[in-house]
């Protein structure tokens, strides 16, 4: 499965980097394929793998600060792997 979520600490000012960058630190720890762009960072692994990691990455942030927001949006598909990779690639192939 592939998820892509957001998690923000709520409350704590407007400059969010440092929390974000506890959760980012998390994700990369973890050693399961992981993208982080502007908006969201992507995960890839088994159901439980990956949620296991959200929730660490959403527990660091609540360190930081009392209140939580979570945005997650997932691609649940079996058998696929390296879907994180072979996605983006299948899109630039059809743009050429």
């Amino acid at each position: 499965m592939i998820v892509a979520f957001s998690v923000t600490p709520i409350g704590s000012g407007e400059d969010v980097g440092e929390a974000v960058a506890e959760a980012v630190r998390v994700v990369r720890a973890s050693g399961l394929p992981n993208r982080t762009d502007a908006m969201f960072t992507s995960l890839e692994g088994d159901w439980d793998e990956v949620m296991d990691v959200v929730k660490r990455a959403v527990e660091a942030v609540e360190a930081r600060a009392g209140r939580v927001s979570l945005v997650l949006k997932a691609d649940i598909r079996a058998g696929v792997t390296d879907g994180l990779t072979a996605k983006v690639e299948r899109v630039e192939t059809l743009l050429r």
